[in-house]
């Protein structure tokens, strides 16, 4: 893949499409995704026009892969814990607390994709939906595992189970810093074990 400078005097080599991301990301996280027009972030990333719509077909494709890399990340990492030759109850702990972790590892990457989801065109708000819903599908088959095997309380809808927990990991955005009280490894672990005790039967 080409590469550029990437201006730090240490004469390291980005690959331009890491390089308009990282830019891009930066960009709007300071400034808002409707606010970055595609010339600042080509400016600032020291690239052409050119070079950006070889990588990404517009600005929306952009925005779309803030996301996208992240999810990506976030469902490759259940699908192992989901494989994991351990009880239930373990793989499920460890997915929750995962999602948390991830979340909190790329905050500013959610953040803007969820402040700006809106405004992602028909067909790249469709396909995000689409990847999230496989990935809270999975998530979700843990859960009716826990409760086909006994393991855990069958009375509450596996749905409204995920939903509880993806609605504080969705929410950590509004309240996480970094120099706060708590690591992002402790607020993993709080988060799963309230999800465990409301399952347990």
């Amino acid at each position: 893949m080409a590469g550029t400078k990437d201006g730090n005097g240490g004469g390291e080599v980005k690959p331009v499409a890491q390089r308009l991301l990282a830019t891009a990301t930066r960009l709007f996280a300071e400034q808002g995704y409707d606010r970055t027009s595609v010339q600042e972030i080509v400016d600032a990333a020291g690239v052409t026009k050119g070079a950006l719509y070889h990588y990404f077909g517009s600005k929306d494709d952009l925005l779309h892969e803030v996301y996208g890399r992240v999810l990506r990340l976030q469902q490759e990492r259940l699908d192992h814990f989901a494989d994991a030759d351990a009880p239930v109850e373990q793989r499920l702990r460890d997915a929750a607390a995962d999602v948390v972790v991830t979340t909190i590892e790329n905050l500013d990457d959610t953040k803007i994709f969820f402040r700006s989801m809106h405004q992602l065109g028909p067909e790249k708000d469709k396909q995000v939906r689409a990847e999230r819903r496989r990935y809270h599908e999975r998530f979700r088959a843990l859960v009716e595992e826990g409760q086909r095997t006994g393991v855990f309380a069958a009375d509450i809808p596996a749905d409204l189970v995920v939903d509880y927990h993806f609605g504080s990991v969705h929410h950590l955005g509004t309240w996480y810093r970094e120099d706060g009280p708590l690591s992002p490894q402790q607020v993993a672990d709080h988060l799963a074990e309230l999800l465990l005790r409301a399952l347990r039967p």
